[in-house]
C-alpha cells in the first residue's frame, strides 16, 4: 500500500447515493455526509500522525569522529506528520481520502514518507546530511503507515456504511 493515499470507499452505494443526492436534496444533505465522512476519517489522520511523531528511529552509532550540530533545523517526524491530510469527495468517486500532501514538505523530503514505511526490514540507509561519501542505516518499524491503516480500516467502513444508511433514510 502506498504511504500517500489511503481511500475508504463504497463504490456503488456512494456513487448512487451521490447521484441521488444531487437529484433530490442538494448541499444541505451533502454537507452533512462529507462531514460525517470526515469524522470517520480524522481518528485515522490523528493517529497517523501521532504515529509518524512517535515513531522510534535508531541509528548505527556514531564512530570515533564527533558530530557537528544539524545543518537543519526542522523536526523530521514533525514535518512529515503535519503534512498527512483528510480530503472527502460526494461528488463523482465519493469517500475519504488520507494522504500526504507533498507540497507541505520540503523538497528533498517528499518521498520520505514512503522511504520509512517500505524500509527494507525497517533498515533506511540515506547520506548524511546529503554527502554522497558518507552514508548511514537508520533503523524504522516497517510498515508503520499500512499497519496503523489496517487498524483503523473496519471502524471506518462500519461508519461510512452508517453515514449511507442515515443518508438513504433521508432521502426516502
Amino acid at each position: 500500500m502506498a504511504v500517500s493515499s489511503v481511500q475508504i470507499l463504497g463504490t456503488g452505494q456512494l456513487l448512487e447515493l451521490s447521484r441521488r443526492l444531487r437529484a433530490a436534496s442538494g448541499a444541505p444533505v451533502q454537507r452533512n455526509m462529507a462531514r460525517r465522512i470526515r469524522r470517520a476519517a480524522e481518528p485515522l489522520r490523528d493517529d497517523l500522525q501521532s504515529t509518524m511523531r512517535r515513531l522510534p528511529m535508531r541509528s548505527q552509532g556514531r564512530s570515533t569522529r564527533p558530530g557537528g550540530p544539524s545543518p537543519t533545523t526542522r523536526p523530521l517526524r514533525a514535518t512529515l506528520a503535519n503534512a498527512i491530510r483528510i480530503s472527502v469527495r460526494t461528488s463523482s468517486n465519493p469517500g475519504a481520502r488520507v494522504w500526504v500532501d507533498k507540497s507541505l514538505l520540503p523538497s528533498d523530503l517528499k518521498f520520505m514518507p514512503e522511504a520509512l514505511n517500505n524500509a527494507p526490514g525497517g533498515r533506511h540507509r540515506h547520506p548524511v546530511f546529503n554527502n554522497r561519501s558518507r552514508w548511514v542505516n537508520q533503523y524504522v518499524p516497517p510498515l508503520w503507515w499500512d499497519k496503523t491503516v489496517q487498524r483503523h480500516t473496519p471502524r471506518m467502513r462500519a461508519e461510512v456504511a452508517r453515514v449511507i444508511d442515515d443518508v438513504q433514510r433521508q432521502l426516502s
